[in-house]
């Protein structure tokens, strides 16, 4: 059997990060349309960009879509047609959208439109595809609460729609992303574009009592500050013991605790503690590089890789490695694990299958950190010339003589002992420190437009 090689389909923030992916392997990127995105900040496409972006990716014989996803209130919703046609008549490849009301507006207005219907619009199910498919939608990009088996009889009962799925990125933890944290506490609506990233934040804990008479939870005062391993033992206790040996529910069900995030130091929070534990907030990262044979034999139509506010160094080397993953599964040779200790090299909040393969539920949330840990290499720079066997390297964080280095480039990787480094004068140096330093460092083979980074000690060693 012939296999299909599903497009790979990445983000891109800026011109920069679009050009990166189709260097290392992206057929079709996605971007934002100003204020319809829900990435409304860190969005460097404004109308100008988006028809630079579209002219180059047609160029280069690729797509261009722009994310237009926003759930509308009434007043963009006045507005949607007026902003929309110009980009319009730019001719980019497709329209990511999730409001309904929208869609049918524009294909009121543009027939011809080509919508792919987004993750927002949560589409878990082959009954919801056949209605978006008789409403005119081309694509629907699935749920990321789906199972490989799921996704599997979707495709079998819809052979006929085009079907997108997730493989890389951050998880929401609301469904399908639609989370109202950030409006709760910060007044930004995540489903405007405005996420703040509440999930992410550093919380503590504090004991609570019920008042009787109000309800109201009150704060109880904790003389030896908080136990963080000693509480996270006891919910993975009550977690995996929910009930007692009689059926009976844990003495320690439905305990209410209050929870005090670092930045707003007396805000108690209540939150609720059942059977089944405490809910830290912060999910891990999705990876799914593992999954792309299953999905390149299911007949996925097109894999998507998360993240228009990563960086340069994000896009091109998910482009890279799920490029190769996809290529190998479509030549038919087997999954290659250095494939995963790649994207160790990109900074992650640990790494999950998220809900495409059964796992306790602990493992899709990172009870440690808020933020991403580096945990093979670090992005420490970008190659903008060469001559004279020196690449001029315009450095993005520290690094110095003695480092290993991986050069990253569309036509392949490798390792390289930084020997020597000079800086624009021609004198030796040995550390290059951050942004906005350049520094010189001899290199062979292909350089140009190639991405360096440091890898880490535990690796190079």
């Amino acid at each position: 059997m012939t296999l299909k090689a599903p497009e790979l389909l990445l983000p891109a923030g800026s011109l920069d990060k679009m050009r990166a992916a189709y260097d290392f392997g992206a057929d079709a990127i996605y971007a934002g349309q100003p204020r319809y995105s829900l990435r409304a900040r860190n969005n460097e496409f404004r109308l100008e960009q988006i028809a630079q972006g579209i002219q180059e990716a047609h160029a280069r014989g690729k797509k261009f879509f722009v994310t237009s996803n926003l759930i509308a209130h009434n007043d963009k919703v006045r507005t949607y047609l007026r902003d929309i046609a110009p980009v319009m008549d730019l001719k980019p490849d497709a329209f990511i959208m999730a409001d309904p009301g929208l869609m049918m507006m524009v294909k009121e207005k543009w027939p011809e439109a080509e919508i792919h219907l987004s993750v927002q619009a949560n589409t878990t199910n082959y009954a919801t595809v056949k209605f978006w498919q008789k409403a005119g939608v081309s694509r629907i990009i699935l749920s990321r609460e789906l199972s490989l088996d799921e996704i599997e009889k979707i495709r079998q009962e819809c052979p006929d729609m085009e079907l997108e799925v997730f493989v890389h990125g951050a998880l929401c933890i609301a469904y399908s992303g639609r989370c109202l944290l950030s409006g709760y506490f910060n007044r930004r609506d995540p489903n405007q574009g405005t996420c703040t990233n509440a999930c992410r934040w550093e919380y503590k804990t504090h004991g609570a009592a019920v008042d009787p008479n109000t309800g109201e939870a009150l704060a109880q005062t904790m003389d030896n500050g908080f136990n963080f391993e000693k509480a996270r033992e006891e919910a993975d206790s009550m977690f995996t013991s929910s009930t007692c040996g009689n059926g009976e529910r844990h003495p320690k069900a439905e305990q209410v605790y209050l929870i005090e995030e670092m930045g707003r130091p007396g805000e108690h929070m209540p939150i609720m503690e059942d059977e089944h534990g405490t809910y830290i907030m912060n999910s891990k990262d999705l990876r799914a590089v593992e999954h792309v044979e299953r999905l390149v034999k299911i007949g996925i139509d097109s894999l998507k890789i998360e993240g228009r506010t990563k960086s340069l160094y994000y896009v091109a080397r998910t482009a890279q490695v799920y490029r190769r993953a996809i290529d190998d599964a479509v030549a038919g040779r087997a999954f290659n694990p250095e494939l995963i200790t790649e994207l160790e090299g990109l900074a992650n909040r640990g790494y999950t299958g998220g809900l495409m393969e059964r796992r306790p539920s602990q493992d899709y949330q990172n009870y440690e950190t808020g933020h991403s840990v580096l945990q093979r290499s670090h992005f420490v720079g970008e190659v903008r010339g060469y001559e004279n066997g020196l690449a001029e390297v315009e450095t993005k964080n520290r690094f110095q003589v003695g480092d290993t280095l991986e050069i990253i480039h569309p036509q392949g990787n490798r390792q390289v002992k930084l020997e020597k480094m000079f800086n624009l004068e021609g004198e030796p140096v040995q550390v290059a420190q951050g942004n906005p330093v350049r520094v010189r460092i001899p290199l062979e083979g292909p350089v140009e437009g190639a991405l360096i980074s440091r890898l880490l000690q535990t690796d190079a060693a």
